[in-house]
């Protein structure tokens, strides 16, 4: 390990060279209360950042009680990584200057979403962080100078006000690990009074806008029906009521623009726990449950859709069905048992981003277009099944599909956002209906061949990669954070240079590598310098999607 007088040597010795010349100060450095790793360096000013990594001494600075348990380590980890991001907002320290990213110091972005993330890592002996640095250049020639700077001045102080303990670090740290104690005690609860969701009373869950994931200010705050109302003692909090969705087929009724669609977003994300201020702290729901809609377009690989869509024109086999152009009906019949592979137990449906002629089939068409001419059975007549079969729970969104009435175990009403169980005046409107049986399969039968991925990147939240080849994830709503879609870019690629050997299916490799992320962390699966920008964890089920929409298997 190098000195910091060597680096300022170096520094001395690069000043006013080529830009390429900064490549010698990769390695490591000592600043006494932390080192410096210098992972990687831009190849010139208007390329992606340099990657660079603070490795702050913990001994004795942060207690361990605040990470011994893994969801109070994410917490913590998210909490530093927050104020690391506030002192790099407020500017102290800035003064580099120069052309193309030049002086640009950034890490990775947060939302309202405590996820785990290879930006911010601690341990008793470390809390490693690791951030870009815009290495200043004027043209295409070394600033030392305005680099020295950040080096030297600016990384010091960050170190000092970010992971320093402080009387105020302590109280915020009390709080965040606080919250994260009790968010883990309902989530365990779910499993043990069978639920499928929890939404706390005064839960704040309409949005400022379709763009902003912080709350809406003077919202109608949640409030649970009293038959639906359970009371959790939590471990700090104490006793919390609101509303427990039970597993089993719940509609979720009411007019346009009342807040159906909002409950069912917050029950989405519900599968990540939520900062304090949110709103939706204490809305969490089952963490496999996964979003489904229609998906046209995608592609589809040797995946069974025969419980849905049978008797094809032209006699395409729909137990192996395979498109490069999904339509409506077909890319949603290959979601739900591309969901069902992964390990979801329970399915979020909200029938405006659905296939109609998915989702129910209606009576007086069925009289014109006799069964045996229509190759698609809806959702309706396996929903029943899928639950009492399977144990696959269903919350769905149905604003005109009365039919779903007839097989619901609980049906809300949303009326101006205010929750009304009505489940004993669906249950007197209700009309039998035709259902069938499903049997658990070996749904997606594709196996994968080993394939070099020499660069993967990505492209806002919503695209990533793989040697110029997309993979279109917008419709996985479930991804929150741009983050997340580098984790996928990643994990892609490891999948298919380390597991893919011919004879393993999507499902087995997408539980492999869950499996690993789950016993090794999202850095075992991230390159040393992270080119598609950093990651945070991601599912078992966005992986499996994500192998199921590569065109190039």
């Amino acid at each position: 390990m190098k000195t910091q007088a060597e680096l300022r040597t170096q520094l001395r010795q690069i000043d006013h060279k080529g830009y390429k010349a900064y490549k010698v100060l990769e390695g490591e450095y000592d600043f006494g209360v932390y080192r410096l790793c210098i992972d990687h360096v831009q190849g010139d000013p208007f390329a992606t950042p340099s990657r660079i990594r603070i490795v702050y001494r913990n001994q004795g600075n942060i207690p361990r009680q605040y990470f011994e348990t893994k969801h109070r380590r994410t917490a913590v980890e998210d909490y530093l990584l927050r104020r690391l991001h506030r002192f790099l907002r407020n500017g102290e320290g800035r003064a580099a200057k120069g052309s193309g990213k030049s002086g640009l110091v950034t890490a990775c972005r947060t939302g309202q979403e405590i996820l785990e993330r290879t930006a911010m890592r601690i341990s008793t002996e470390s809390i490693e962080a690791r951030i870009e640095v815009g290495f200043p250049a004027f043209g295409r020639t070394i600033a030392a100078g305005e680099l020295s700077q950040i080096l030297f001045q600016l990384l010091p102080e960050l170190s000092e006000k970010t992971f320093r303990m402080q009387p105020q670090m302590k109280q915020e740290l009390d709080k965040v690990t606080a919250l994260a104690d009790d968010q883990q005690y309902i989530r365990e609860e779910l499993i043990k009074q069978d639920l499928v969701a929890f939404v706390a009373d005064g839960s704040v869950l309409p949005r400022e806008s379709g763009i902003s994931q912080r709350p809406l200010r003077d919202a109608v705050v949640f409030q649970s029906p009293g038959s639906l109302a359970v009371t959790m003692k939590l471990p700090h909090r104490g006793e919390v009521r609101g509303m427990g969705i039970r597993r089993g087929i719940t509609v979720i009724a009411g007019g346009g623009f009342h807040g159906k669609s909002t409950l069912l977003k917050a029950l989405e994300r519900g599968v990540y726990n939520h900062i304090s201020g949110d709103g939706r702290e204490l809305v969490l729901t089952d963490q496999s449950a996964f979003k489904l809609r229609a998906e046209e377009h995608r592609c589809i690989h040797e995946t069974d859709i025969s419980m849905f869509i049978n008797n094809l024109p032209m006699r395409s086999d729909t137990t192996r069905f395979t498109t490069e152009n999904a339509s409506g009906s077909t890319s949603q019949a290959a979601n739900t048992v591309e969901a069902l592979a992964s390990g979801s137990t329970v399915l979020l449906i909200d029938e405006d981003t659905s296939a109609t002629n998915f989702m129910v089939r209606d009576g007086r068409m069925a009289q014109l277009v006799s069964d045996e001419k229509e190759p698609i059975t809806p959702f309706i007549r396996k929903i029943r099944s899928l639950y009492d079969d399977l144990g696959i729970s269903t919350v769905l969104v149905a604003g005109s599909s009365g039919d779903y009435l007839s097989v619901a175990d609980t049906v809300l009403q949303m009326d101006c956002y205010e929750t009304k169980d009505v489940t004993a005046r669906a249950k007197e409107l209700a009309a039998p209906l035709t259902e069938e049986t499903v049997q658990k399969a070996e749904w997606l039968k594709k196996t994968v061949r080993t394939k070099r991925i020499e660069k993967v990147r990505v492209h806002g939240w919503d695209t990533l990669s793989l040697d110029k080849n997309d993979l279109d994830l917008r419709y996985l709503e479930q991804i929150v954070d741009e983050s997340q879609t580098a984790a996928l870019a990643y994990i892609m690629q490891y999948i298919l240079e380390k597991y893919a050997d011919g004879r393993k299916t999507i499902p087995a490799l997408a539980k492999e590598a869950a499996d690993k992320l789950e016993k090794d962390g999202i850095l075992s699966m991230t390159p040393r310098n992270y080119g598609a920008g950093p990651a945070s964890m991601v599912r078992r089920q966005e992986i499996l999607a994500c192998l199921a929409r590569y065109r190039m298997l």
